[in-house]
């Protein structure tokens, strides 16, 4: 085993660690090779950049020192990863999932922080995409639409009393309602707050599809369109 010399003089880089990792995980650790694989990733996650970060199973065990630390022969040592892995997830240190690279599907690793749950959560749901980057792919979580945003570009410009009844619409209904009675909005060529306000009136009355509406009735049908505009709803819309 080569002596260590003993850390170099002026700057080095530091490698942060959370307090609960000190006080809630390592009194936990009863093997080396997780404790080793736990460090390293905090080590490797450190250097890499964007908001989400992970470690590919492949970026692991190409890394050859670290593998040469992990058993005396490469099947040592790539058994020893794999049962790290193995209980790191179990603990619940280290988030897993799968995510379709270039070159095909891949085991990923976060840690299990407050972005790495997000992360996982993103891959899940689909709301997720792979930027590619220099050093790897950058994972980016797709926010949801502004709601804002969304009337400018498919209804009109935003004048206060809209903008108050947005914010009112967003603090009531959930906002696939809103996604989806915008997007009728357009489809009927119905442009205004008025008779978007009045569909999502109806669906949280009547249930958006619940049992009470007939197949005609359903708000995304011709049927339910032209009710809007000649219904109990026709005070609020202008055409």
């Amino acid at each position: 085993m080569p002596d260590f010399k003993g850390f170099p003089d002026g700057k080095v880089r530091l490698t942060p660690l959370p307090g609960p990792f000190f006080t809630d995980l390592l009194p936990q650790f009863d093997h080396l090779d997780e404790l080793k694989l736990i460090l390293y990733i905090f080590w490797r996650l450190d250097h890499l950049e964007g908001a989400f970060r992970y470690l590919r199973h492949v970026d692991i065990v190409s890394d050859a020192g670290f593998m040469a630390g992990m058993g005396a022969t490469p099947e040592a040592a790539q058994a020893a990863v794999e049962a790290a892995l193995e209980q790191a997830i179990a603990r619940g240190v280290l988030l897993q999932a799968s995510l379709d690279f270039e070159a095909g599907m891949q085991s990923v690793y976060f840690l299990n922080s407050p972005k790495g749950r997000a992360a996982l959560r993103a891959i899940q749901n689909g709301s997720w995409r792979l930027v590619e980057g220099a050093q790897q792919p950058v994972l980016e979580v797709i926010e949801p639409p502004n709601i804002f945003r969304l009337y400018e570009e498919n209804i009109g410009p935003l004048a206060p009393l809209i903008a108050d009844g947005l914010k009112e619409a967003e603090a009531t209904y959930p906002l696939p309602w809103i996604e989806e009675a915008i997007r009728i909005a357009v489809e009927k060529n119905i442009r205004n707050l008025r008779y978007i306000t009045a569909i999502l009136e109806r669906w949280r009355r009547e249930g958006k599809h619940g049992e009470k509406d007939k197949p005609k009735d359903r708000p995304d049908s011709p049927e339910a369109g032209q009710s809007y505009v000649e219904g109990k709803y026709s005070e609020f819309i202008e055409h």
